[in-house]
C-alpha cells in the first residue's frame, strides 16, 4: 500500500490518496471562508493535523483553536529569535487553548558555529535557514498528515500562486492555508475584532519578523518584507518553497 494512502478507519480499506484529497479540496474550497477551510481540515484529519507559527501574531492560532482546542502548535526556536518573539510564544501558550511545541535544531547556535564558523546567516543564509528552520520543522511534522500555515497571497510573489489546500510534495503531506486570501486590512480587522495577541515588534517598525540577525526595521512606505534578509536577495526561508 502506498504511504500516501489514507485508510478508512472503519474498514481498514484504502480511502482517497492524499494528493487526490488536496486537489479536490483546493477546487472545492477555493472561495470558502477561512473558518470553513479550518472546519474541513479538522473534520478530515482530526488529531493528525497541526499548526505552525512564527509567533508574529496569533490570528491563525485563535481561528483554528475555536474549531479544535488543544491543537499542536509548532514553533521553530532557531536560537536567533528576538526576545519579544520568545515572549510571544510563552504568551500564546498561556492565553490560547493550544499545545505549543518548541521545535529546536539538531545543533545549538554554539555547536553550529564551532562546526561551520560564526555568522553563517550572513555568509550562507540559505544553509542557515535550512539547518535552523526547515530541517527541524520537517522532523517535527513527521507523524502528521496535514499542517495549517498562515501564509497570505499578498506577502510575496511566490505565495500568489498558492492554493488554500495544497499537496506538500516535499514532506508527503497536505498543507492548509486558511487565511491565504486575506488582505492586510482583513488581518488587521480580525486582530482588532478578536483582541488577538500580536508580537510587540510590530509596533516598533517590524511588520515582518524573522531571526534577529536577519531582520531590520522597515521605513514607512517600504515593502513590509523588505526588512527580511535585507541586501541578500532572499525573501523566503525555504519552509514554504
Amino acid at each position: 500500500m502506498s504511504p500516501l494512502t489514507v485508510l478508512d478507519s472503519s474498514t481498514d480499506r484504502p480511502a482517497l490518496d492524499l494528493r487526490d484529497i488536496a486537489e479536490s479540496a483546493a477546487e472545492t474550497l477555493a472561495d470558502a471562508s477561512a473558518l470553513e477551510i479550518v472546519r474541513w481540515a479538522v473534520a478530515t484529519f482530526g488529531d493528525r493535523i497541526c499548526l505552525t507559527s512564527s509567533m508574529s501574531d496569533a490570528a491563525l492560532i485563535h481561528l483554528v483553536s475555536t474549531v479544535k482546542p488543544g491543537i499542536d502548535v509548532l514553533f521553530v526556536d532557531t536560537g536567533y529569535h528576538f526576545a519579544e518573539t520568545i515572549g510571544m510564544r510563552d504568551a500564546v501558550e498561556a492565553v490560547y487553548p493550544v499545545n505549543v511545541i518548541n521545535v529546536t535544531p539538531s545543533r545549538t547556535v554554539a555547536e553550529q558555529e564551532a562546526a561551520l564558523g560564526p555568522r553563517l546567516y550572513g555568509r550562507n543564509p540559505d544553509l542557515c535557514c535550512y539547518l535552523r528552520k526547515v530541517e527541524p520543522l520537517n522532523r517535527a511534522l513527521e507523524g502528521y498528515m496535514a499542517w495549517f500555515s498562515g501564509i497570505r497571497r499578498e506577502e510575496t510573489l511566490h505565495r500568489r500562486e498558492s492554493k488554500v489546500v495544497e499537496w506538500d510534495a516535499k514532506r508527503g503531506m497536505i498543507k492548509v492555508n486558511p487565511i491565504l486570501n486575506w488582505t492586510q486590512q482583513e488581518m488587521d480587522d480580525y486582530i482588532s475584532d478578536n483582541g488577538i495577541l500580536v508580537n510587540p515588534l510590530h509596533h516598533d517598525g517590524y511588520p515582518s519578523i524573522g531571526c534577529a540577525p536577519c531582520t531590520r526595521r522597515v521605513a514607512p512606505g517600504e515593502d513590509p518584507r523588505s526588512g527580511r534578509w535585507a541586501g541578500l536577495g532572499k525573501s523566503e526561508c525555504g519552509i514554504h518553497l
